[in-house]
């Protein structure tokens, strides 16, 4: 039961990132190329695994940038090792830069691999 919920939580955490524009697009083009029969679903869904991979850890590896922010919780979550926050009037803020937003919501995930995950 472990191994599988540690393989839960890293495929979860892999696949958070098919939810942004980059990943929405990756995904467009390997449904068109399987609609002109250029390549397989499974080859579509292993091109998303190497994604998934390939984004949590050059996210983890690369970036170094650093941002504060503060505003008013509205309602915070923890599940799973994942952590949701919905929050009003939040001002973010960098070293050179920041802004305001009116409502933010931010989901939080452990970005460490579970033991014996490569």
């Amino acid at each position: 039961k472990q191994w599988y919920q540690r393989r839960v939580r890293a495929m979860t955490v892999w696949q958070f990132y098919r939810n942004t524009t980059l990943g929405q697009c990756l995904e467009d083009s390997l449904d068109e190329m399987i609609q002109s029969q250029q390549i397989t679903v499974a080859a579509k869904q292993q091109v998303l695994l190497q994604f998934d991979k390939a984004i949590s850890t050059s996210l983890s590896q690369r970036v170094k940038n650093k941002i504060t922010f503060k505003g008013c919780i509205k309602m915070y979550r923890y599940c799973d090792n994942v952590w949701t926050f919905l929050m009003t009037n939040t001002e973010f803020r960098d070293t050179t830069d920041g802004f305001t937003a009116d409502t933010v919501k931010i989901v939080a995930c452990d970005g460490a691999k579970p033991q014996g995950e490569k």
